[in-house]
């Protein structure tokens, strides 16, 4: 079926001249009818340029704000130009945009769809704290939702206009903000948040910081963003 939305496919992006190119061009490979938006966050290096030079609108924050902040403004960029759907890819080659038209099917039962890690798909693991942690926000955020949530802190989504809506107005800068707490704010205005299953991949270029004590740091920010986002009015 043609895709006849209007898609826009944001991508964060810190500091990854050595993977960026790639991650646009095959976006844009897989996504003809996409427009691909990069947030440069803040790079020192040249993320920006080689983001231009692969096809990719690029948006350029003067300094780091984080997912969040930079998500946000990539919300309302898709708000001002009208499109029907803002996707979330990462910038280090991890989110297969293939699985993007799963993701906008599953947009027409829901506001919000998640590329879930957990789901059957792929063989993504954890261990340690970040499960632990993970597990705990999957479970509230499936009671608040309504539905089950295997993998509430996932980057990969869809939205549509009304979360596009929504996200350009109020979208949390906070570490895990961007995940959790959004997910309690949608559902408590009313969106319909769903999940599909998806693999994840490897990094096209440098290695994921984990560490014993960057787990356990991970659980207690995870946690005290979780019962914040319940508090907050």
């Amino acid at each position: 079926m043609t895709e006849t939305r209007q898609l826009l496919i944001v991508i964060p992006a810190l500091n990854e001249a050595a993977c960026i190119g790639e991650v646009v061009r095959e976006v844009r490979g897989e996504l003809p009818h996409a427009d691909v938006l990069v947030v440069d966050d803040g790079s020192t290096d040249a993320t920006g340029a080689i983001a231009a030079q692969a096809g990719a609108i690029v948006a350029r924050l003067p300094f780091n704000l984080g997912v969040g902040g930079a998500m946000r403004l990539g919300y309302r960029y898709g708000r001002a130009h009208g499109y029907d759907v803002v996707v979330q890819v990462d910038a280090d080659g991890q989110h297969d945009p293939r699985y993007v038209p799963k993701l906008l099917d599953a947009l027409d039962d829901a506001d919000i769809v998640i590329g879930a890690r957990f789901a059957g798909e792929g063989d993504y693991r954890v261990r340690g704290p970040r499960r632990w942690a993970m597990a705990v926000l999957s479970m509230v955020l499936s009671w608040v939702a309504g539905t089950r949530l295997t993998d509430t802190t996932s980057g990969f989504r869809a939205a549509n206009r009304r979360a596009i809506e929504l996200f350009a107005e109020f979208y949390p800068v906070e570490y895990l903000g961007d995940t959790v707490e959004t997910v309690v704010t949608a559902c408590r205005r009313g969106l319909r948040v769903r999940q599909v299953p998806v693999a994840m991949r490897r990094r096209l270029a440098g290695t994921p910081s984990h560490s014993p004590l960057k787990a356990t740091i991970y659980l207690g920010r995870a946690l005290t963003v979780l019962v914040l986002a319940l508090l907050r009015r």
